[in-house]
């Protein structure tokens, strides 16, 4: 199918443009909440889920995101272990000295790049990068259940 991606509704109610004619009345709506991260991942994983549930806007991620979420999560932790052991050693950790003595690239660096490219998917499918956020303005807190145009308007 060619074209953009459609957007959730729950992108849309966010965002304020939810219009009847463009809505998918069968879209599934799942109603359970992102629970505990799995006891599998590490511990550093286990940081990045939560803060993600925390800091994400209400509603937004449901128990259907977990596993997108759980990609993220560890794709992060191991983002940062290995950031932290090439901060651990220094300039000196970005090359390494192959057994013929050349000076290469630390095959950690190349593992960072593809995991923070893996990682900028994700955050852009779940809205957690600034251009997302951007385009998502949180709903004004005024009722509109005595607006007759509000079924109309959207």
């Amino acid at each position: 199918m060619a074209g953009r991606k459609p957007l959730p509704l729950a992108i849309k109610q966010i965002k304020g443009t939810v219009q009847k004619c463009r809505t998918n009345p069968h879209e599934p709506r799942p109603t359970t909440a992102l629970c505990t991260p799995p006891d599998y991942m590490s511990d550093v994983a286990k940081e990045a889920w939560n803060y993600a549930v925390a800091n994400s806007p209400p509603g937004l991620l449901s128990a259907l995101d977990g596993a997108v979420l759980e990609r993220w999560a560890n794709c992060s932790g191991l983002y940062r272990e290995a950031l932290a052991k090439i901060n651990r050693a220094g300039v000196s950790g970005m090359i390494i000295k192959t057994p013929s003595g050349i000076l290469r690239r630390s095959p950690l660096m190349d593992v960072i790049r593809e995991l923070a490219m893996e990682m900028k998917v994700y955050e852009t499918e779940m809205g957690f990068t600034p251009a997302a956020r951007s385009r998502i303005s949180a709903p004004s807190e005024t009722p509109r259940d005595n607006d007759p145009w509000a079924d109309i308007a959207g």
